[in-house]
C-alpha cells in the first residue's frame, strides 16, 4: 500500500513538472521567440500564456521597451580640422526579434557593442562635413542628428533587427590640450574689449565734462553780463535820484558834503593835518566860529 502511494505521488510530481515545463509566460513589455533545438520556429510570440514541448522547445524573451545606449565620449574632427570631444546617447528598440536573436544571440549587451561603432562612424562622418560653428548651432545640430539617425537606422534595422529612434549629443567640448589656449584667447579678447569700452567711456566722459564746463562758463558770463547791466541801471537810477535830490538845494548839498568830509577827516584824533586855515575846507568852521562870537 505504501509503495503504491509513493508511486502515485511520484507520477503526480512528474506530471506536474511536465506541465510546468510546458507552460511559458510572455509579459506585456517583452517579446519572445520559440526555438526548436536552437532554431527559431516562431519569432513573434504574443503576450500571455503559451505551451511548448519540454526539452525540444525553448523560449527566449527580450525587452520590447525603448532602450538607451549611453555612448562613450569620442573625439571627432570638424570640416576645418578642429578637434571636438562629443558625448552622445542612442535611443533604440528591438524591431525584428528573429533577426535580433540571430545577430546578437539575444543578448542586449552584444547588441549595444554592435550598435556603438555604427553610431560612432555615422557621427564621425557627419561631423567631418560641418564646421565647429555649425555643430554648436542648435538647428544645424538637429539636422545632423536626424541624418545620422536615418543612416544608422538603415544599417541596424537590416543587420541587427534594431530600430534607432533617436541620436542626441549631450555635450560638445574641446580637448583638454587646447582648452587652456582657447580660454587664454577668450580672456585676452574680453580684456581688449574691456579696455576699448573703458577708453570709449573715458572719451565720452571727457566730452561731457568739457561741454558741462563750457556751459558753466557761458552761464556765468551771461549772468555776470546781466548783473552788470542791472547794476549799471541801478547806479544810473541812483545817480539820477541823488542828482535830483541834491539839485533841489545846492547850498545844502555843499554843506552836507563838507560835513561828511569833516567827519571822515577828524574821526581819528591822532590824525594831523597841516594846511592854511584860510582855505576853502574850513569855511563852514570859520562861519560857525564867527556866529558863535557874535
Amino acid at each position: 500500500m505504501n509503495a503504491k502511494l509513493t508511486l502515485v505521488i511520484v507520477l503526480l510530481g512528474v506530471i506536474a513538472l511536465g506541465v510546468s515545463s510546458s507552460i511559458y509566460t510572455i509579459k506585456e513589455n517583452e517579446r519572445g521567440v520559440l526555438l526548436r533545438f536552437g532554431e527559431v520556429v516562431d519569432a513573434d510570440l504574443k503576450a500571455g500564456l503559451g505551451f511548448k514541448i519540454p526539452v525540444m522547445n525553448e523560449i527566449r524573451r527580450f525587452d520590447s521597451r525603448v532602450l538607451i545606449l549611453d555612448a562613450r565620449p569620442e573625439e571627432y574632427l570638424t570640416k576645418n580640422k578642429k578637434r571636438l570631444i562629443v558625448d552622445s546617447y542612442v535611443v533604440w528598440r528591438i524591431e525584428n526579434v528573429k533577426l535580433f536573436y540571430t545577430a546578437t544571440g539575444g543578448f542586449q549587451s552584444a547588441a549595444q557593442r554592435l550598435l556603438a561603432p555604427r553610431v560612432n562612424e555615422g557621427l564621425r562622418n557627419k561631423f567631418g562635413e560641418r564646421t565647429k560653428f555649425e555643430l554648436v548651432s542648435g538647428k544645424s545640430r538637429d539636422e545632423l542628428m536626424n541624418e545620422v539617425r536615418i543612416q544608422v537606422n538603415e544599417k541596424t534595422f537590416s543587420e541587427l533587427g534594431i530600430g534607432v529612434l533617436d541620436i542626441r549629443v549631450k555635450r560638445i567640448e574641446l580637448p583638454p590640450t587646447v582648452n587652456e589656449s582657447v580660454y587664454e584667447r577668450m580672456r585676452a579678447e574680453r580684456q581688449r574689449e574691456a579696455r576699448e569700452l573703458r577708453s570709449q567711456g573715458k572719451e565720452l566722459a571727457e566730452a561731457i565734462r568739457a561741454d558741462a564746463d563750457l556751459q558753466q562758463r557761458v552761464i556765468q558770463a551771461e549772468a555776470y553780463e546781466q548783473a552788470e547791466i542791472v547794476r549799471g541801471e541801478g547806479d544810473a537810477i541812483s545817480a539820477r535820484i541823488y542828482a535830483e535830490a541834491y539839485g533841489a538845494d545846492t547850498s545844502f548839498y555843499e554843506f552836507y558834503r563838507t560835513l561828511s568830509a569833516y567827519r571822515e577827516t577828524f574821526k581819528d584824533k591822532g590824525d594831523v593835518i597841516v594846511m592854511k586855515p584860510q582855505g576853502e575846507f574850513f569855511k563852514y568852521l570859520k562861519s560857525s566860529s564867527s556866529k558863535g562870537g557874535k
